[in-house]
C-alpha cells in the first residue's frame, strides 16, 4: 500500500500523478503534503493527473475540490488531467460538478493551460491600470 502520493516540482508548478485507488487517508495525507508544497515553492500552479484512476466516490470528488480551493487561497491554479470518462460519469451522478476547476485530456494540454493562464494573470486587468494607460477621452 502506498503511504504518500510523490509531488514533482517543475519549475513554477507542482505535479502530481495519482497512480493508486485512493483511500481516505491517503487522499487527506494528499491534501497536506500539497497545501505545504505550495507554500513551500511558492507554486503558481498545480497539475493534477488522475488518468489512472478508474472509480473515484463522494470523498475523493470532494477532496479535488478542496485541494482546488485551498490551492487558489495560496494563489496557485489548477487543473485535472486524464479523467476517465467513468469518472466523469460517476461525478456528475454524484452531483460533484468541480465547479471551477479546470480540467484538460492530457498532462501536456495542462500544462499549456496553466502557462496560459498565468501570462494572462501577468496582464493587468482594467481596474488595475493607472491613468496613463486608460484611452484619451473624445474631447479632451
Amino acid at each position: 500500500m502506498v503511504d504518500r502520493i510523490p509531488i514533482l516540482k517543475m519549475g513554477k508548478y507542482l505535479l502530481l500523478s495519482i497512480q493508486v485507488d485512493m483511500h481516505d487517508q491517503l487522499a487527506m495525507d494528499l491534501q497536506e503534503d500539497l497545501t505545504d508544497q505550495i507554500v513551500r515553492h511558492r507554486a503558481k500552479g498545480v497539475l493534477i493527473d488522475i488518468s489512472s484512476l478508474e472509480i473515484v466516490d463522494s470523498f475523493i470528488g470532494r477532496m479535488l475540490s478542496h485541494i482546488a480551493n485551498v490551492s487558489r487561497i495560496l494563489d496557485a491554479k489548477v487543473i485535472v488531467v486524464g479523467m476517465q470518462p467513468a469518472v466523469a460519469i460517476t461525478l456528475v451522478e454524484l452531483g460533484l460538478s468541480l465547479e471551477g476547476i479546470a480540467t484538460a485530456l492530457n498532462i501536456e494540454k495542462g500544462m499549456r493551460w496553466l502557462e496560459a493562464s498565468l501570462s494572462e494573470d501577468d496582464e493587468p486587468r482594467e481596474h488595475e491600470r493607472d491613468d496613463t494607460d486608460a484611452p484619451a477621452e473624445a474631447g479632451n
